[in-house]
């Protein structure tokens, strides 16, 4: 059975959004993080907003380490009802978006999320995340999109490990529990 991997950049006070907040705090610590992610998945799922601002992005940026063409050449599967058209290596899901991924899932293979906090919030509610990877930003912003949603049903998931960077960003990685 294949996994899915959440990786969210929040606040203390829970925002996701615009994540322009991260540039100051951002370190080689948070860089090889996220780069173990990305190298250890098979393929990209992700959320209408979130692949139309990476595939306007991505495709531009280059790097020596070889992140931006892994981004590139990763396989993307996207939550979308109205996408027609793959400009950057996409399969939209257009049917019932919980039984699509679950048919994902059964391919053994890695798929990493980024962003795509509605995405997030049905995989959630459907207990198809198998990892939840926080890397909390000691700033409070105020305002925002959150990620949980007030009504949200209970979920439970163990801690796997939890570092703090020299900038302050704690990364907590979780583990889903099955019930």
């Amino acid at each position: 059975m294949g996994k899915i991997i959440v990786s969210m950049y929040v606040t203390l006070d829970g925002v996701i959004e615009e994540p322009s907040w991260t540039a100051p705090y951002w370190n080689e610590e948070v860089a090889n993080f996220q780069h173990t992610l990305l190298f250890a998945s098979d393929s990209l799922l992700l959320g209408r907003t979130t692949y139309e601002e990476f595939a306007e992005a991505w495709p531009k940026m280059q790097d020596e380490e070889g992140f931006a063409e892994r981004m590139n050449s990763l396989p993307k599967f996207v939550a979308s009802q109205t996408l027609e058209k793959s400009e950057w290596n996409a399969t939209f899901l257009k049917g019932n978006l919980s039984e699509e991924v679950q048919k994902l899932k059964q391919n053994d293979h890695t798929m990493l999320v980024y962003g795509s906090a509605r995405l997030v919030q049905m995989l959630l509610e459907h207990d198809l995340i198998d990892e939840l990877h926080m890397m909390v930003f000691p700033l409070v912003l105020g305002e925002g999109k959150r990620l949980f949603k007030l009504g949200q049903s209970q979920k439970q998931f163990s801690l796997g490990a939890s570092k703090a960077t020299t900038t302050g960003i704690v990364i907590s990685s979780y583990i889903a529990e099955k019930v």
